[in-house]
């Protein structure tokens, strides 16, 4: 965070600094009250299910220099450090943040979001700007109304550029995410069927999605893969530039395609904006290479060269389960257990259809959230998908996720689901071996990452 006092705090969110010395000054923010630091603001959130003003006597002990609330326990009465009162918390907290990004105009602000691949795309993104300067990006899944505001707080004055994901489940809140980051360009990864449970339609999420852009100013740009369904709705809807990205199309595109040893994929970089490079991602699908696709235009259009955003690429350091490979007694895991939806799950078998084994491929699934009234059929396809994808064996794990045995009852080989993770381990332990691969996938709620740790 750029330092700031507490009377500039209290005028940025609004507030009321009832106690404590306006000159003080705050380098950080928390809303843990398990881990306040001296420097730090501790703001208390109040949720459906929780209120952080009950640990305000946590925090008061361990010399927290201010606190944001909005009401007063009896827990502060000995509190000898700066209180700043508001009416809501998490207004403020987003007020705060929204004003820091104000004082922060040089920093260029990039704002990813998509129905899949916002984190890779981060990473690959974060990888190519880090060669211009220092980068503030997203951390874990802080890509939400409270997460956004952390990050953009996280950050400092050295930082050249934020690179930050902004995600929804409801309408409306991209732009409440947009508002607060002031993004100077915006990436949509892919419009999908992610969250269609509260979104409804497709065409309800790419209006949500393309609310992201239509935030950036005039001088800015909007990256987005061509061959969207939905690219011509948003460049239509938007008044920045657009700039198309794909195989063979666009502005920055991927040509020779192929998939070679150590899980990496190659391709040629080239673009309209400079030289062409070759490029050696270190994981797989083609789903990756549109992420480094997208990155690349951003690149390109920041005066990056090409040489430059290959080796940036190509040695990026990706965020733990998306497509990461392990190596178990023999067996190559394909760890892509961090989330899902209809449309990761048909990038992840695409994956698994062009790897070459010399055993057999196994996808090991769980189900998909947030499908609604879409969520049987859904399921369904996606055992169809994995018949057609020639996986060899399917193993899915809970009740859930068992309509994408029915969807597969086609397939040749096993076709099973377990009632829990332990079951589905303790049936893989017995049936895998050497030179076999592992899909390992499904939502965040699902937990398959517990069938890999099982196996290990």
């Amino acid at each position: 965070m750029i330092p700031a006092t507490l009377l500039q705090i209290a005028e940025w969110v609004d507030g009321a600094l009832i106690q404590g010395r306006p000159a003080s000054v705050i380098e950080s923010v928390s809303t843990d009250s398990r881990n306040v630091e001296a420097s730090q603001l501790f703001v208390a959130l109040k949720g459906d299910k929780f209120d952080a003003h009950h640990f305000l006597g946590d925090v008061a002990a361990n010399v927290a220099p201010a606190v944001l609330v909005s009401d007063l326990p009896a827990s502060t009465e000995s509190f000898r450090g700066g209180i700043i009162r508001v009416k809501d918390t998490l207004a403020g907290l987003q007020a705060m943040a929204m004003n820091h990004r104000r004082s922060n105009r040089d920093q260029f602000v990039v704002g990813v979001t998509g129905s899949n691949g916002k984190t890779s795309c981060k990473d690959f993104l974060s990888a190519v700007l880090e060669a211009d300067g220092p980068v503030n990006k997203t951390s874990g899944n802080l890509n939400n109304h409270i997460g956004l505001p952390l990050t953009v707080l996280s950050g400092s004055s050295e930082d050249r550029y934020g690179v930050w994901e902004m995600g929804m489940n409801h309408p409306g809140e991209i732009e409440v995410l947009a508002e607060i980051g002031q993004p100077d360009a915006a990436v949509i990864t892919h419009i999908g069927t992610a969250h269609i449970e509260h979104m409804k339609t497709r065409e309800a999420i790419a209006a949500e999605k393309a609310s992201l852009p239509a935030a950036v100013a005039l001088d800015g740009f909007c990256v987005m893969p061509q061959s969207d369904d939905f690219y011509s709705f948003v460049s239509d809807t938007v008044a920045c530039e657009m700039v198309g990205v794909g195989f063979d199309v666009g502005e920055v595109q991927a040509h020779e395609v192929v998939s070679v040893s150590g899980g990496r994929t190659e391709f040629l970089l080239s673009s309209k904006f400079g030289d062409d490079a070759k490029v050696s991602l270190p994981v797989r699908g083609r789903h990756m290479v549109m992420n480094g696709l997208l990155a690349a235009a951003v690149g390109f259009k920041r005066g990056i060269s090409a040489a430059d955003i290959s080796e940036r690429l190509s040695n990026v350091e990706m965020t733990g389960g998306r497509l990461q490979e392990r190596i178990i007694n023999g067996v190559t895991v394909l760890d892509d257990s961090y989330n899902a939806n209809p449309d990761s799950m048909l990038a992840a078998l695409h994956a698994v259809k062009e790897e070459v084994v010399s055993g057999r491929k196994v996808a090991v699934l769980g189900f998909m959230g947030e499908l609604g009234e879409h969520e049987e059929s859904e399921h369904r396809v996606l055992g169809e998908r994995v018949v057609a994808m020639g996986v060899d064996t399917l193993v899915t794990v809970g009740a859930r996720a068992s309509l994408i045995n029915e969807g597969a009852a086609s397939l040749a080989g096993e076709n099973l689901n377990f009632n829990d993770h332990e079951a589905a381990a303790e049936y893989l332990r017995g049936h895998v071996a050497a030179g076999d691969l592992l899909l390992v996938k499904g939502s965040r709620a699902a937990a398959m990452e517990k069938v890999i740790t099982l196996l290990s």
